[in-house]
């Protein structure tokens, strides 16, 4: 078989990393859980008028189809109907959840998910085509309480904020609220907000001359309100000032809003409890758009302080609509980490580092084949009292076998005792040191049980 062609964008840790991916997602689900979310799993694929519905998100779907479909059905499937796609976000999917199962559910109903999701977008720095989320979202029947919208940014702000002992850095969140941005459009005159919307997410990738001319372009704005809508978009701080400098925006402009003003309480409300819960970890920042259509109230985008460049690691906002049976309606508020993302950065900044890449803790010797039996038994007494070993591969010299575990990362070697009545010893092979030890007593240090993330540093 010829030498396979890397696939770009479906990221495959090494084992070391996959143990920093594994500890990052053990801490933000034990976060989750402390906070009352139950954790969810639905299906890969969603039909694809649905996962169509709401937002720029055409180009980013992968269609699902048998590879004898045309055979069979006498030629490609042209329209919609019927026809399946891999989910691109949680959100979308977990809707659909809530509709199917909400005679069984208990509201507000506050849920975890892990899973892979698919983009079909250009691969590059932290941004890829098939990658692991981490979602919280809580939903209610009718109605949500607004207080929702303060406690889940604060919820990834504690989850983020539980993994800087392994040298994560600190996050940064920035959040905004449509509401605002909805009403101060609607007050100059736009019609188009979603396209304005639009073009004002895409202002750290293209530069504000170039979202002007969009907005002129593709919205019908005047220079004027583009420039307008360009000075909302560049007010920010992490205090409550923010809400007095739009209201001084929206007056030099003679806009006058309730959904604004709505909009602005909101926002006070989040800052305001942000300063005290999470001091300096959240910022408003009225660029924040958002460009998926089904966000109707506030909206976040999370940064890594020192790490910027790599866009957002986390995001959401709270969606009124996008969850309906046509009777009842479930709006919800939900955040997202790109887990994928944060722990490629995590790795190529060299920020973090497994102990090591296997879990076995000790390397049980086999002093010679017929011997083997007498390895496994004191594996598998060390096993059953919760400590992970190997066995040697093969009965090689010692220092072969001390190598291999050296390679291998493993921190002991155990050597089974070769006479009647004489000791078994382990070695830690960093030290040199070797002791007598009993299979049914010995352990090892508690930071030498299982592989742990650390600093790069340490």
């Amino acid at each position: 078989m010829a030498r396979p062609t890397p696939l770009s964008g479906f990221p495959e840790w090494l084992p070391d990393g996959r143990v920093v991916e594994q500890h990052v997602l053990d801490t933000l689900r034990r976060t989750f859980e402390l906070h009352g979310f139950a954790g969810i799993e639905t299906r890969a694929v969603e039909p694809l008028d649905q996962l169509l519905r709401k937002g720029e998100t055409s180009k980013e779907v992968y269609v699902l189809r048998r590879l004898q479909e045309d055979a069979e059905g006498g030629g490609a499937q042209t329209d919609r109907a019927g026809q399946l796609g891999l989910h691109f976000d949680l959100t979308v999917p977990f809707a659909r959840y809530v509709l199917e199962n909400a005679g069984h559910l208990a509201f507000p109903f506050q849920r975890y998910q892990i899973q892979k999701v698919w983009r079909g977008e250009r691969p590059q720095d932290g941004r890829f085509r098939e990658f692991v989320q981490a979602d919280i979202d809580v939903v209610g029947s009718g109605d949500l309480p607004y207080h929702y919208e303060v406690d889940l940014p604060l919820v990834m702000a504690e989850a983020l904020g539980a993994l800087r002992d392994i040298g994560v850095p600190p996050v940064r969140i920035l959040v905004n609220n449509r509401r605002v941005a909805e009403g101060f459009y609607r007050g100059l005159g736009l019609t188009d907000v979603d396209g304005v919307l639009r073009s004002i997410d895409k202002l750290d990738k293209i530069g504000a001359d170039a979202v002007a001319d969009l907005l002129v372009a593709e919205t019908g704005a005047t220079s004027e309100q583009a420039r307008a809508c360009l000075a909302l978009a560049s007010i920010s701080g992490g205090d409550a000032g923010v809400v007095d400098r739009v209201r001084a925006l929206a007056a030099e402009h003679g806009v006058e809003s309730e959904l604004m003003e709505q909009g602005l309480a909101e926002l006070r409300q989040l800052v305001e409890a942000a300063a005290v819960r999470a001091p300096g970890v959240v910022v408003a920042d009225l660029k924040i758009a958002r460009g998926l259509d089904y966000y109707t109230g506030s909206v976040y985008e999370t940064v890594l302080v020192g790490h910027e460049q790599l866009g957002s690691i986390c995001s959401g906002g709270r969606y009124d609509t996008l969850a309906s049976d046509g009777n009842q309606t479930y709006p919800g508020v939900g955040l997202s980490i790109g887990v994928s993302r944060l722990v490629s950065r995590l790795l190529s900044g060299g920020l973090v580092r497994a102990t090591r890449g296997v879990p076995a803790a000790v390397l049980v010797a086999v002093t010679a084949e017929e011997t083997r039996p007498a390895s496994d038994a004191v594996a598998a007494a060390l096993r059953g009292r919760g400590i992970p070993v190997e066995v040697a591969p093969s009965a090689a010299k010692f220092g072969k076998q001390i190598r291999h575990a050296d390679r291998r990362g493993i921190p002991y070697v155990w050597f089974p005792a070769t006479e009647d009545g004489a000791a078994d010893q382990v070695k830690d092979i960093r030290s040199g040191e070797q002791v007598d030890a009993d299979a049914a007593a010995w352990a090892p240090p508690a930071a030498d049980l299982w592989p742990r993330v650390v600093p790069a540093g340490d």
